[in-house]
């Protein structure tokens, strides 16, 4: 019977080492030994569960179950946000088993395991072959981060001839910028202040606009689409007026609040806001081909995976001092 060592969130928002102990494999599980985890923001907002913390994982695999079909001992793999779905509803069969009314999301189910973690039991049905020539500490935040921004751009059909704004030089924000310049598109980054324009800059943005203290931005072009990667709402005065007609508006990060925008102009430009979840596990593997393809690693800064380098690396994401993803190495 597996068991390994898990990090865990507590009532009073410290980490907590524990063991989880699993039964012997069945059906298609698959026992990792985790080498590196990414740190997202949304793990900030379960540091106050008791529950096992991080959904940005890569691992190797060290056993396999009895009805695997694909991975063997010694691959290397990653995994998200969604464990498990039921396979067999209306929206697993069409490919957005993301949205599966039994899908098995982080924070909400397998409480006892997660990346901050020593080991794991996942099913081979959600697991992803990480390709050669991406790290594991960079593989690991494409896990979600990646997988989130990458899914905007893709599902919903970004074309190579769009402008695509993106608010936030960040986790995810940083990601958002080389997908959206390897696809082809012109990028605009819109940021509070210059600090993080020399690297928008080399990551593959063509123009760049602080918005604090603004009275208005003059874009090249208007924008297509505007991918928010900030939990706080932007100055929709400023943004409204540089978005093209029909443009798409995709909210990106977690919050508890309200989305709210300015009502007329959304009406009289055609304004769509599009939600959407982590990827789809056909999305999730495109991501990871079209990250190895084009070379699309995130900047990250690595902290070990211990008690006090997850109190650490959570801390200075807490403070805004993270450039640009927190990533546990074992």
């Amino acid at each position: 019977m597996p068991s390994f060592t898990v990090f865990k969130g507590s009532k009073d928002g410290s980490i907590v080492q524990s063991e989880t102990k699993k039964g012997e494999l069945k059906g298609d599980q698959v026992l990792l030994k985790v080498t590196a985890s990414g740190l997202c923001g949304t793990d900030m907002h379960y540091r106050n569960a008791d529950m096992v913390l991080g959904h940005e994982g890569v691992g190797i695999v060290e056993e396999t179950g009895p009805d695997t079909k694909v991975l063997k001992k010694g691959d290397r793999v990653g995994w998200g946000y969604e464990h498990d779905s039921c396979g067999h509803c209306e929206q697993c069969l069409r490919g957005n088993e993301t949205y599966c009314p039994e899908r098995a999301m982080y924070g909400m189910a397998d409480l006892d395991q997660g990346s901050f973690a020593k080991g794991a039991v996942w099913r081979e049905a959600f697991l992803f072959k990480i390709p050669d020539n991406l790290p594991d500490e960079a593989a690991a935040p494409l896990q979600c981060g990646g997988a989130t921004v990458f899914n905007a751009l893709h599902t919903y059909k970004t074309d190579p001839i769009e402008t695509v704004g993106v608010i936030g030089v960040g986790g995810l924000g940083h990601l958002a910028i080389q997908f959206a310049a390897k696809m082809g598109c012109r990028v605009i980054v819109l940021s509070g202040s210059d600090s993080k324009k020399d690297e928008a800059i080399r990551l593959g943005a063509h123009e760049f606009f602080a918005m604090k203290g603004a009275k208005e931005i003059k874009v090249s072009h208007q924008l297509n689409r505007l991918l928010v990667t900030t939990s706080s709402l932007p100055e929709w005065d400023l943004i409204m007026p540089i978005l093209a007609p029909g443009a798409t508006i995709h909210p990106l990060s977690v919050d508890d609040g309200n989305f709210s925008i300015p009502n007329m102009p959304l009406i009289l430009n055609g304004i769509t806001i599009q939600g959407s979840v982590v990827a789809s596990r056909h999305v999730h593997r495109r991501m990871l081909e079209f990250a190895a393809l084009h070379n699309i690693q995130p900047v990250v800064e690595k902290f070990p995976m211990t008690k006090e380098g997850i109190e650490e690396g959570m801390a200075k994401l807490e403070k805004g001092g993270m450039r640009f993803r927190g990533v546990f190495v074992v």
